[in-house]
């Protein structure tokens, strides 16, 4: 059973549309990527879904129908203007904020010690917020986020001044999470993040559903029949089947003649004793899906 419907859900804010009969669901146990541009709509989406706001028209049921005050303990939120108080130690912080979502006092401590060993913020507890890294302060936010295990997590932008250690950690902690029958939301403007981690995304602009399914899905939506080849040896000039041969920087794009297919390419180059170490069709990356559909979107509404 779905954790998150919404169903042809609308927002207006005076003469502006923001959301536009837009429609998804989110399962347990995935990383549901929420993208697209500034002003898309995410924000409005998301407070939808957590009953900041009320959609104009359309329904969202949220773990098994409408959302009420005792389901809001269950959910875990990371906006991306982050709500850590700066003035007092961390530990006393992420301790009150934990009581907020009705832990009591010994749970919320032994959770806690367990995620500030985890994200190596144990060592500062003592400080107070406002002195700790912007990537500290990230942490914690992230700790305040899960730390009374939530079945449902939003989180808007996660990887915000994490060094690439951290953003590792953070990541595998978030598989975790998902693995562990977690619904995770994450809104981001980092790509090469979805595609590690999203089982499937939507993509909105002015609102509207552009784009929605699996990763590998909307992918294939828009792979070519190029072929990226990595060899041990320089290729020849000829190859069978093959119109063109483009160098990448050790890499080789083939682009194919029409009517021929990636496997009789594959056998070709073989029989001809080329070694190869990759063979794939060229699938572009999410980024560059991104940026082109969003583009034909706005060529299109504006004529």
């Amino acid at each position: 059973m779905a954790i998150i419907t919404a169903h042809n859900i609308s927002k207006r804010f005076g003469e502006t549309q923001a959301v536009d009969q837009l429609s998804f669901e989110v399962q347990p146990g995935e990383i549901f990527g929420l993208l697209g541009p500034n002003g898309a709509g995410k924000t409005t989406s998301i407070r939808m879904i957590l009953d900041i706001f009320q959609p104009d028209s359309g329904e969202i049921s949220v773990l098994d129908g409408p959302m009420n005050e005792e389901k809001k303990n269950h959910i875990g939120y990371m906006p991306e203007e982050r709500g850590l108080y700066q003035d007092i130690p961390l530990e006393r912080c992420l301790l009150f904020l934990a009581s907020l979502k009705g832990m009591d006092s010994a749970n919320a401590k032994s959770q806690l010690e367990t995620y500030l060993r985890h994200l190596d913020l144990y060592d500062v507890r003592d400080k107070k917020v406002k002195e700790l890294s912007k990537g500290m302060q990230q942490k914690a936010q992230l700790i305040a986020t899960l730390i009374h295990e939530p079945e449902l997590v939003i989180i808007d932008e996660p990887f915000t001044s994490l060094d690439p250690v951290n953003t590792e950690i953070v990541k595998k902690l978030l598989e975790q999470k998902r693995d562990e029958g977690k619904a995770i939301i994450m809104s981001t403007h980092q790509m090469s993040q979805v595609e590690e981690l999203c089982n499937r995304i939507l993509l909105i602009n002015h609102g509207q559903r552009v784009l929605y399914g699996t990763l590998q899905d909307i992918q294939s939506q828009f792979a070519s029949r190029d072929i990226l080849v990595t060899p041990l040896t320089e290729l020849p000039g000829v190859i069978e089947g093959v119109a063109e041969v483009k160098k990448l920087n050790g890499r080789y794009r083939l682009i194919l003649d029409q009517d021929a297919q990636p496997n009789q390419i594959l056998k070709n180059m073989i029989q001809a004793g080329i070694e190869i170490t990759q063979f794939e069709i060229a699938t572009p990356p999410l980024n560059q899906i991104f940026i082109e559909v969003v583009r034909q979107q706005e060529r299109a509404q504006n004529g």
